[in-house]
């Protein structure tokens, strides 16, 4: 009976979980239709709420977004409204730190994130995975001596969180294994190593 409960457990707790994860993501984007005039709302042209429509409607969006900031006036209309939002105070200060964020995450010639590290944490006698996010700049440089890097260091099984550290490249390994299989490495706690295979075996 135990084997059985076992299986039963290994078959349903994914597909629970993945169904969870997915409403959430689904349920956050669908605020999205909240954004849009009443008459173009699920509710008014088809008298109920179409679950998705704000994925789909998120995507339409996104993609109309950098479809009209591609030719030049509306490159010229965006310039013109981070002119805007970076004279303002307090927007100026975190919209300019969440654009350089997002800039350095989700440009294609950036670095950061795209490759999975082994450092020494936290401390000479233990190894976890981290990310590299860069190398250090400004006035940290100054008052380093030598070749040093950034790197993210996330908790398990939660990758959202972590600690940024700077160390030494000499003291870096780079793997051979993608951001993905990292990622999967870290939320399971180690069950689930890089070459696919459970506990190791």
């Amino acid at each position: 009976m135990k084997k059985y409960l076992i299986t039963g457990l290994l078959i349903w707790i994914p597909l629970v979980i993945t169904l969870w994860v997915l409403k959430l993501i689904v349920d956050a984007l669908d605020q999205t239709l909240l954004l849009l005039p009443r008459e173009f709302q699920t509710e008014n042209w088809l008298g109920l709420h179409v679950p998705g429509m704000g994925v789909v409607m998120t995507l339409v969006i996104v993609f109309a977004t950098g479809l009209l900031t591609t030719n030049l006036i509306g490159a010229r209309l965006v310039h013109f409204w981070h002119d805007i939002l970076y004279r303002i105070p307090v927007v100026r200060s975190i919209y300019s730190s969440v654009k350089q964020i997002s800039d350095t995450l989700f440009s294609s010639s950036g670095q950061a994130f795209r490759k999975a590290l082994l450092v020494r944490w936290p401390h000479q006698d233990m190894w976890t995975i981290a990310f590299l996010t860069g190398r250090p700049g400004g006035d940290i440089v100054n008052h380093l001596k030598g070749d040093y890097v950034g790197v993210y260091v996330p908790t398990t099984p939660n990758p959202t969180g972590g600690y940024f550290v700077i160390v030494a490249r000499k003291d870096v390994i780079e793997l051979d294994i993608s951001v993905d299989e990292a990622l999967k490495y870290i939320i399971s706690m180690g069950v689930v190593p890089p070459n696919g295979k459970v506990g190791g075996r």
